[in-house]
């Protein structure tokens, strides 16, 4: 009976994520993200004058949003 305690203690530790898996999926998570908003920038920055209009955008309103990207 004493045994499987500790054996259930140590399955129990070794289920816990550690430290650098922690690390390594909130690099992901972050990298992720950054991958979407770069591509929806370039998809923003593509679009002519008038489709930029038709969604209530300007053009300097896009180039704006860059320096905001840039900055993280």
């Amino acid at each position: 009976m004493h045994g499987s305690t500790t054996i259930l203690a140590a399955g129990s530790r070794s289920a816990k994520p550690s430290r650098l898996v922690g690390a390594i999926l909130s690099f992901y998570r972050w990298t992720a993200r950054k991958l979407r908003e770069r591509r929806n920038l370039n998809a923003v920055m593509e679009l002519s004058d008038e489709q930029l209009k038709d969604i209530g955008l300007s053009r300097y309103q896009t180039e704006s949003d860059v320096h905001v990207y840039c900055r993280d």
